[in-house]
């Protein structure tokens, strides 16, 4: 279950006070798989020169110190109360309420009026729902990032639905039970979840890539890494698993002007006091906390892997760069025949996709993916990695200077 990781939190480093790593010119973000000629900074187009403070640590003030442990005491709230065996949707313990309960309907339906419509019940179980379609969106528009919304339950969906429950004020157990439910409908107010948009010329223009090929090389040689499908971008556009748009749209052929189709009614307005960033490793989370130290947004993030870890410890946010070329180097890792440098073009399908967030660990940061689907269910080569969504939410927020904590 998603916060079974939590339990791994490690709490001991960031309750330990002050031990960060340093960054040297000889850090790496990616283990190389084969001896190479050690080149620049292999990816981050931030890159910090860390030659001239290579012995220096990251310093955390004492008030950070305090807010890193209040962050550690929201998450371990998070894992003592997680219902570590509940199904998504399981029914909760039976009360003297005489509030209805609502029925499973007879047919699953796909329509825009069952998409917004669309009720809690109990014993949902598992499986593709429209009462999770709807609550993918709220859980969007609230903050709690499911991730790609494909209206399906799955560890991203309780992820969501535990962060949601905690920065609100409910047991966060990561399930969809009744209270859940009704908190989420109240804070989408009278905003449907799904909505009727019109393919525009624009939509249709571009610009287009014919493929994306898996070489860098021949990636290298393009004009920019855009995307390949008129689905793929109203997906990204609107948040959405491009196959569950299809689904909703069967009959939609996405290459004409003024054809109607059913999308997502989301947000992209994260609180602007971003204080405290949490990249939870085992959780596959990332969590967002204000100055306060109230968690304020969540997101399902891939960070590192066994093969190329992430690092350990605590970091600045040194800036952003939108649309960043990526420069691969094969002393970080080796793609393919790839043994030397190159620089690919930006765009959504780049390896970092349409954004990155450095971090004062060299060759670090926050970024897209050309997969949102995939998130948080693979591997990246150290840094961490979102939705182009959440990454460029949450890089229109953040600021230099903002602290980021890597936990196991």
């Amino acid at each position: 279950m998603f916060v079974r990781s939590i339990l791994a939190l490690s709490l001991s480093c960031i309750l330990t006070g002050t031990a960060f790593a340093a960054a040297t010119t000889t850090d790496r973000s990616l283990t190389p798989q084969k001896a190479v000629t050690v080149a620049e900074d292999p990816i981050d187009p931030l890159a910090v020169d860390t030659t001239s403070t290579a012995a220096s640590a990251v310093e955390i003030s004492p008030q950070e110190q305090q807010d890193l442990n209040q962050a550690a005491d929201t998450l371990q709230k998070l894992d003592r109360t997680e219902v570590k065996t509940a199904d998504i949707a399981s029914a909760p313990t039976p009360t003297t309420s005489t509030t209805p309960v609502g029925q499973a309907p007879s047919k699953v339906s796909w329509t825009l009026d069952s998409l917004n419509n669309a009720d809690w019940y109990e014993n949902i179980g598992k499986g593709q729902f429209p009462v999770y379609a709807r609550a993918h969106v709220m859980l969007n528009n609230a903050h709690a990032s499911p991730g790609a919304i494909d209206g399906s339950s799955g560890m991203n969906t309780l992820k969501a639905i535990a962060s949601f429950q905690q920065m609100n004020g409910l047991k966060a157990t990561g399930e969809l039970n009744k209270e859940t439910w009704d908190t989420l409908v109240a804070k989408q107010g009278n905003k449907p979840a799904y909505v009727e948009y019109t393919i525009t010329d624009a939509d249709l223009k571009g610009p287009y890539a014919a493929s994306i090929p898996h070489d860098y090389a021949l990636q290298a040689k393009m004009k920019g890494l855009y995307y390949t499908r008129v689905t793929e971008m109203l997906g990204e556009k609107f948040h959405m698993d491009e196959e569950f748009l299809k689904k909703l749209n069967p009959k939609a052929n996405f290459k004409k002007a003024g054809e109607k189709i059913i999308v997502t009614n989301i947000r992209n307005d994260l609180p602007e006091n971003i204080h405290l960033i949490v990249a939870h490793k085992g959780a596959k989370q990332l969590y967002l906390f204000n100055a306060q130290n109230q968690m304020v947004g969540s997101f399902p993030a891939t960070i590192g892997s066994s093969d190329t870890p992430s690092p350990t410890g605590t970091y600045k946010v040194t800036g952003i760069a939108p649309n960043p070329w990526y420069s691969y180097s094969p002393s970080n890792f080796l793609q393919g025949n790839n043994k030397k440098p190159l620089s690919l073009p930006p765009g959504p399908n780049a390896p970092v996709g349409n954004i990155w967030i450095g971090l004062s660990k060299k060759s670090f940061g926050i970024h897209g993916t050309p997969n949102p689907s995939a998130i948080s269910k693979t591997a990246s080569h150290g840094c961490i990695r979102l939705t182009n969504w959440d990454a460029n939410d949450l890089g229109k927020k953040v600021k230099s200077g903002v602290t980021v904590k890597f936990l196991e």
